[in-house]
C-alpha cells in the first residue's frame, strides 16, 4: 500500500487538474471535427480514448518533471516532499513506472489513424525535453503550451485525417492559454525559483503579470473567434461565449494575486472550468 500511495503521488493521480488540462485540447479538436449526424458511438469511443491517454501521459511526464528536477525540488518548500526529491521512490523505478505508462499509451495510440499515430509519436521529445527548459530559458510554459495542447490537432486529425487552418490556428490559441495560465501557476514558486536560479515567464513578468496574462487570454479568445467563424458557426456560439471570457477576465485576472500562493492556485485550477466552458462553445456552435 505504502508504494502504491507513492505512486499515486508521484503522478498525481489525487490532482485530476494537469490530466484535464491535457484532455481539454483533444476533446476541442475532436469536437470541431466530428459530423454529428453519423453514429455518436465512435465520438465517444475517441473522447474515451483521448481522456486515458491524457492520463498515462500526465503521470509518465510528472515522473519524468520529477526526475529532472530533483535537485530543484529539494530546494523548493513546495516539492521538497516529492517522493523522487525525498528520496523515498528512486530514479531507477521511476524510470520503470514512465516506460510501464508510455507502454500502456502507445496501447491507446494504436487505435487511430496512421496520421495521428505519427504526429503524437513525434511529439514525444517535446514532452520529455519539457522539465529541462527553465534552465535555459525565461519562456518554459510556451514549451509547456507547445506541448500541452498538442491533443487538439490529434483530435482533429483522428477524424478528418489531415491538418487544415482552422485546427492550427485553435492549436495557436491554446498553446497562449498555456502561457497565461502556467504563468499564474508559477508564482506560487517564484521566490524558490529566483534564489535557486530557473526561469521563467513568471519570473520575466513579475512587474506586469496581470498584463501578460491578459494578453495570453486575448490570443486565445481571439483564435476562438476566428475558428468560429470558419466553421460557420451560430450565433449562440458567440453569446455563449462571452462567458468563458467573462470567467477568464472577470473572475481570473480580477481575482489573481501574484503574492499570494493559494490564490494563484485557485485560479489556475480554475482553467479547467474554461477547458469545459470551450468545450460547450464548440457543441453550441456545431447544432
Amino acid at each position: 500500500m505504502k508504494q502504491l500511495n507513492l505512486f499515486i503521488e508521484l503522478t498525481r493521480l489525487k490532482r485530476p487538474i494537469g490530466y484535464m488540462l491535457l484532455f481539454w485540447p483533444c476533446a476541442w479538436g475532436l469536437t470541431l471535427a466530428y459530423d454529428f449526424s453519423k453514429n455518436l458511438n465512435d465520438y465517444f469511443f475517441y473522447l474515451l480514448l483521448f481522456f486515458l491517454g491524457s492520463v498515462l501521459m500526465r503521470s509518465a511526464g510528472c515522473v519524468v518533471n520529477d526526475i529532472s528536477d530533483k535537485e530543484f525540488d529539494k530546494k523548493v518548500s513546495r516539492t521538497k516532499n516529492r517522493p523522487i526529491a525525498s528520496n523515498q521512490v528512486s530514479i531507477k523505478l521511476g524510470i520503470f513506472y514512465t516506460l510501464i505508462l508510455c507502454l500502456l499509451a502507445l496501447l491507446v495510440l494504436i487505435n487511430f489513424n496512421n496520421l495521428t499515430i505519427l504526429l503524437a509519436l513525434g511529439s514525444m521529445p517535446l514532452a520529455f525535453t519539457y522539465p529541462l527548459m527553465k534552465r535555459f530559458t525565461y519562456w518554459p510554459q510556451l514549451f509547456l503550451g507547445i506541448t500541452f495542447n498538442y491533443g487538439l490537432i490529434l483530435g482533429w486529425t483522428a477524424i478528418q485525417g489531415e491538418i487544415n487552418a482552422v485546427a492550427i490556428i485553435f492549436y495557436f490559441g491554446a498553446i497562449f492559454w498555456t502561457l497565461g495560465y502556467d504563468t499564474i501557476y508559477g508564482f506560487q514558486d517564484i521566490k524558490d525559483d529566483e534564489i535557486i536560479g530557473v526561469k521563467s515567464t513568471s519570473i520575466k513578468f513579475k512587474n506586469k503579470p496581470k498584463n501578460f496574462v491578459s494578453t495570453c487570454y486575448v490570443f486565445l479568445i481571439f483564435s476562438i473567434l476566428i475558428v468560429g467563424y470558419m466553421m460557420n458557426y451560430n450565433y449562440f456560439f458567440y453569446a455563449s461565449l462571452l462567458i468563458t471570457i467573462a470567467h477568464l477576465f472577470f473572475y481570473q485576472i480580477k481575482s489573481f494575486n501574484p503574492k499570494s500562493p493559494s490564490m494563484c492556485l485557485k485560479v489556475f485550477k480554475s482553467n479547467n472550468l474554461v477547458g469545459l466552458l470551450i468545450f460547450c462553445n464548440i457543441l453550441i456552435g456545431k447544432f
